[in-house]
């Protein structure tokens, strides 16, 4: 079972908080020392599952409270094993609304880590896209899988999805201004090996990316699902990225390759399998936290939260339905 260590300073004239914080249902046990001036350290222990609701309890209990500081920390074991203890009938309920996923916080802050414009995510995004143009102009699927590896693009695709569940436009801004510049870098650099190096433009690997299909769609969906789920069930993120850098780098490399040779009928079929593999992650990833319960903690912040949910949700299945039509429309002919 997955547990989770949250120290809380509380000044020491906070007593009835201290009080109600350990009483709660959720709280499998309870250390306090003294930490001087700042005030009293308490910890305590908690399933992961319920991490959230009790840090929504504490922030509306002791948020306003000079002083207050709580950091979560994850509990790799505990001596002696902790045993969950099988629920009564009220509680086998209540259980049931319980959604196992990381807390909001824990989730807000690994996204927001991993989608940083940083030099590093910059020299990630060029390595791949040498390494992927390499792969795909000498039809080598072994050194594009390679590109995928390093590709960093996980991070702020599932972030423009949170940011969009949240309501929260200063994550989508930051999503958008990170994904938009590693795209941009990939596809002129991509262009530029396209005007300046001969290659085979019938190469397998290549030719693949200029068609799109049904199934190409249904693994961009997956992909986005796998993306939200490694980080909300705080998995690792690597392998998960791999999928979601497939359906990205290589057509957008494509994409640059018959730029930079003119060819734009080839270029063309590169850029809708971009397009749909763009709005599949985003519709996958947004649907996927509506589902696990991401919500923010506020009443009025979900109302607007909502909103733009919908609204969002509802351009990206109408664009997805435009392209599918397109789809089956050049299947026919």
């Amino acid at each position: 079972m997955a547990l989770r260590l949250v120290e809380i300073i509380l000044p020491e004239n906070q007593k009835e908080n201290f009080r109600k914080i350990i009483e709660s249902d959720s709280v499998i046990g309870f250390w306090k020392d003294q930490t001087g001036q700042s005030g009293d350290l308490i910890k305590v222990l908690l399933p992961v599952e319920k991490t959230e609701s009790f840090l929504d309890y504490l922030e509306s209990s002791c948020g306003h409270v000079e002083g207050f500081q709580a950091v979560i920390l994850p509990v790799e074991a505990t001596l002696p094993r902790y045993e969950e203890k099988p629920p009564d009938s009220e509680q086998a309920q209540e259980s049931e609304k319980i959604r196992l996923r990381v807390s909001r916080e824990e989730l807000f802050a690994d996204i927001a880590d991993s989608m940083k414009l940083s030099p590093v995510y910059i020299a990630m995004v060029i390595l791949s896209t040498i390494v992927a143009a390499n792969g795909l102009m000498r039809d080598n699927a072994t050194i594009v899988i390679g590109a995928m590896v390093i590709a960093p693009l996980l991070g702020p695709n599932v972030a423009l999805s949170l940011a969009t569940t949240l309501g929260d436009l200063k994550m989508a801004r930051d999503a958008l201004k990170t994904n938009m510049t590693g795209l941009l870098i990939a596809l002129v650099l991509s262009i530029a090996f396209g005007h300046f190096i001969q290659f085979d433009t019938f190469s397998a690997e290549l030719v693949s990316r200029t068609h799109i299909s049904l199934a190409d769609v249904a693994v961009a969906l997956a992909s986005g699902v796998a993306g939200v789920l490694a980080f909300t069930s705080g998995a690792p993120t690597a392998l998960v990225g791999v999928m979601v850098a497939v359906a990205l780098m290589p057509p957008l490399v494509t994409l640059g390759l018959f730029i930079g040779i003119g060819d734009f009928r080839l270029a063309s079929g590169a850029l809708m399998l971009l397009a749909t593999n763009i709005i599949c992650l985003s519709l996958a990833g947004t649907v996927t936290f509506l589902a696990q319960g991401i919500r923010p903690r506020s009443y009025w912040k979900a109302e607007k939260a909502s909103k733009a949910t919908r609204i969002a949700i509802g351009l990206w299945a109408f664009l997805l339905i435009v392209l599918i039509v397109v789809i089956y429309y050049l299947k026919s002919n």
